[in-house]
C-alpha cells in the first residue's frame, strides 16, 4: 500500500488532497498544529477505509518532523511527501517596506527551512520506494511580482529552487514544484481580507495533483491549470 505524508493536512489543499488519495486506497500520514481540526479531518479520511495517522505539531520543529517520518515508517515507509503547510509571514499582507524582518522570517522557516528539513528526514525512505515522489506547494508569486506578495512569494521562490536542486541531486525521485492557482481557502483569506471574487474550491484542484501520480512527468514546476489541460 502506497504512504503518503502530508503537511498542512487537516484543512484547504491539504485535506482535499489527502482524501483524493484515501479515495484511491493511500494510507496517510496527515500533520497540522490545530489537534482537534486534524483529529476532525483524521476522522473524515478513515472512513475511506484506509489508515490514516494525525500528527499534531509545527512543521518547523524538528521533533514533529521525525514523528511525521516515523509514522510513515510504521505504515510502510514513504511514497510521496506533501510540503503543503505555508506561512504568510503577515496577516493580512503588508508591502516590504512595513513587513516585519521576524515576518520574513516566519515564512522561511516554514516554506523552505522546514521544508528541507522534512525532505532529508524523509529521504532515506524515499529513495528506497523505488518511485519516491515530492510535491512542493508553490504560488504565482514565487514568479510574479504582486504588491503585498513579497515575502510569502519569495519563501515560494526559494522553494521552487529547492526543489529544482533537490531534482538535480535525485535523478531517481520525481520532484514537483506545483502551482496550485488562487483557491478558496483560509490563508487566502487571511492573506486578502474582504476578498470576494468567486475562487474555486481546492478540490477543484486536486486531479491535476492525482495527474501527476497517473503520468509521473519530469521533475519540474507545474501549475495546477496546465495538468488540468486549461489555457488561462
Amino acid at each position: 500500500m502506497s504512504v503518503a505524508v502530508i503537511t498542512g493536512g487537516s484543512k484547504g489543499l491539504g485535506l482535499a488532497f489527502a482524501a483524493g488519495l484515501a479515495e484511491r486506497g493511500w494510507d496517510l500520514v496527515i500533520g497540522a498544529r490545530d489537534r482537534e481540526v486534524l483529529a476532525e479531518a483524521a476522522g473524515e479520511l478513515s472512513e475511506y477505509g484506509t489508515r490514516v495517522v494525525a500528527v499534531a505539531g509545527d512543521v518547523g520543529d524538528d521533533t514533529h518532523r521525525s514523528r511525521l517520518v516515523a509514522a510513515a515508517r510504521r505504515l510502510g515507509g514513504v511514497d510521496l511527501l506533501v510540503s503543503n503547510a505555508s506561512a504568510l509571514g503577515a496577516e493580512p499582507l503588508v508591502r516590504l517596506d512595513e513587513l516585519t524582518l521576524d515576518g520574513l522570517r516566519s515564512a522561511l522557516e516554514t516554506n523552505v527551512v522546514a521544508a528541507l528539513g522534512l525532505v532529508q528526514e524523509a529521504l532515506p525512505l524515499l529513495r528506497s520506494a523505488g518511485a519516491g515522489a515530492v510535491i512542493a506547494v508553490s504560488s504565482d508569486a514565487a514568479v510574479g511580482a504582486y504588491p503585498t506578495w513579497g515575502g510569502y512569494g519569495a519563501s515560494k521562490a526559494a522553494l521552487d529552487q529547492l526543489s529544482a536542486v533537490l531534482a538535480a541531486e535525485e535523478p531517481g525521485l520525481r520532484v514537483w514544484a506545483v502551482d496550485p492557482g488562487d483557491m478558496r481557502t483560509a490563508l487566502y483569506a487571511a492573506a486578502v481580507p474582504g476578498d470576494e471574487e468567486a475562487r474555486p474550491a481546492p478540490s477543484q484542484v486536486v486531479p491535476a495533483f492525482l495527474r501527476l501520480l497517473d503520468e509521473r512527468p519530469a521533475s519540474g514546476r507545474y501549475t495546477a491549470a496546465a495538468l488540468a489541460g486549461e489555457t488561462r
